[in-house]
């Protein structure tokens, strides 16, 4: 019988700061143990910028699928979560 190891996992707790449909661009904070990120999200051109650059290549692709999954959900002032198989 064969043992499965569970993959790690890491909670990502977002807060949208500020959001404009208009602009087509999300801003917001992004915290996952103690990483903490600013970012801004520019979805019709699906460009993301994500600050300060300690620990950015971690968060890039989950964050990133994220905000693409749940974009017409989110909206300022919110808070939402997404888990990440990883250990950060």
């Amino acid at each position: 019988m064969t043992r499965r190891r569970s993959l790690p996992e890491t909670t990502a707790h977002v807060r949208i700061t500020y959001q404009s449909w208009q602009q087509g661009r999300l801003e917001g904070e992004v915290c996952a143990n103690e990483y903490v990120w600013q970012f801004q999200w520019q979805f019709p051109k699906g460009g993301l910028k994500i600050e300060p650059s300690l620990g950015r290549a971690l968060i890039r692709e989950p964050l990133g699928r994220f905000l693409e999954q749940c974009d017409y959900q989110l909206e300022a002032g919110g808070d939402y979560s997404f888990t990440i198989r990883a250990r950060l």
